[in-house]
């Protein structure tokens, strides 16, 4: 049975941008039953985002297992996605421990098998009205509040009422630059490129990530056999990385420590990239408004966490929002509380992320962790819980982990002394 419209309301919930963030948030915010239009200015049910690391990490495992998602890529081919990173003091292979639980995954998936799904997971779900071929083009504000949307379509132009608006609309979001959300920027000093490559083998078959202080790569394996490849050298290199692009591209990847055999792989698509993509961070409520995804906070894709994040977010809006969304609760207590558990698990993340982008070298704290990480089994798994996300920076420099960082050095220390004498 559908629940009457409101008075003056033509849905309880309006989100621009029917991607990762947009149709997983308008699948929690339907089940906890709100009515919502969900927008996509693209009309192509196969459209997807290209420029992506196409790494979902663990941290979102639980809000894909709520939407129902985690069968549905299990079929569609997708890899768990566990990985090893390389450093100068040698590997990073986070294991399990011995008669432990296996580590903490999610899924590495190409964008082109994951956006279309999850968008019609979002269509099949009662309450949601997909609306493909809208594009925002304005806001319906009233008393200083956003109340509505001004679309585009090609069945002409429409204004659509509801309570609360979401963006879900990416890095470059119109639905925040049409609030008036002002945005915070960080430089990336990297730059990066990628292409997808079939049948190329991986150690243990995991993804590998290389840092190389300041340059950075990583290969991740993906459904039907396809592995992304990229490389995010720092910025001073582009000018001669330019000129010749695939074979700088190519030469960067054989370099690598144990490189991946490109040469006698295929590769599948051109390469792509972008040699500027700052860091963005905006405040994520506004009166009537919220943003979730790259629309509120952009972060360094080297970490692959976009994906993970965009899924929470959405997830942490539904949690906080969907009562008072349709008209049985304060919205704006209810965005306060989203925006603070936003910022709660975001903020620190970010600030890490911003201040690596500087492409500098690792820190004093930094040296200790991933030194010690290389050595030492359980730091290693450590590691892999933050880079997971499943831990905030806090949690990952708690005094216990440090101090154990300390000790594995030492020893290592001492035994590489007796060993030379």
């Amino acid at each position: 049975m559908t629940r009457p419209e409101s008075a003056g309301h033509d849905y309880d919930v309006v989100i621009g941008g029917a991607g990762l963030a947009g149709s997983a948030a308008a699948i929690l915010l339907a089940r906890r039953g709100a009515r919502v239009a969900l927008l996509e200015r693209r009309s192509d049910p196969e459209a997807y985002k290209a420029l992506c690391t196409h790494s979902i990490t663990a941290n979102a495992y639980p809000v894909l297992d709520e939407l129902g998602l985690v069968p549905a890529l299990e079929k569609a081919g997708a890899v768990r996605n566990t990985a090893r990173w390389y450093t100068r003091w040698g590997w990073i292979e986070p294991r399990p421990a011995p008669m432990g639980p296996e580590l903490p995954y999610a899924y590495n998936v190409r964008r082109s098998t994951l956006d279309p799904l999850i968008r019609t997971h979002a269509a099949e779900t009662p309450g949601v009205d997909l609306l493909p071929g809208h594009q925002v083009t304005g806001l319906v504000r009233e008393a200083g509040r956003t109340v509505g949307v001004r679309t585009s379509a090609p069945q002409g132009d429409r204004e659509i009422r509801a309570r609360l608006v979401v963006g879900a609309d990416g890095k470059d979001s119109a639905v925040a630059k049409l609030a008036g959300v002002p945005t915070r920027s960080h430089e990336n000093a990297r730059f990066g490129y990628l292409a997808h490559f079939r049948n190329l083998p991986l150690h243990g078959g995991i993804g590998q990530a290389w840092f190389l202080e300041p340059d950075m790569a990583y290969a991740f394996p993906n459904d039907d056999g396809v592995t992304v490849m990229a490389v995010l050298p720092e910025k001073k290199r582009l000018p001669a990385f330019r000129e010749d692009l695939e074979g700088s591209f190519l030469s960067f990847i054989r370099a690598l420590p144990e490189a991946p055999p490109i040469d006698s792989a295929e590769r599948i698509t051109k390469i792509t990239g972008t040699v500027n993509y700052p860091l963005h961070s905006r405040k994520p409520t506004a009166p009537g408004l919220a943003l979730i995804g790259d629309a509120a906070l952009t972060s360094d894709p080297l970490w692959g966490v976009g994906c993970g994040w965009a899924l929470q977010s959405a997830h942490w809006l539904a949690e906080a929002a969907a009562p008072a969304a349709t008209g049985r609760g304060d919205l704006d207590r209810s965005l306060a509380a989203y925006a603070r558990e936003h910022r709660r698990r975001l903020r620190g993340h970010q600030y890490l992320a911003a201040d690596y982008a500087r492409a500098r070298p690792f820190n004093p704290v930094e040296r200790l962790m991933f030194s010690a990480a290389a050595r030492d089994a359980s730091l290693a798994r450590h590691m892999h819980l933050f880079a997971s996300r499943l831990i905030d920076p806090l949690q990952f420099l708690n005094p216990l982990a440090l101090a154990r960082a300390s000790a594995v050095n030492i020893r290592h220390g001492r035994g590489a002394a007796a060993r030379g004498r």
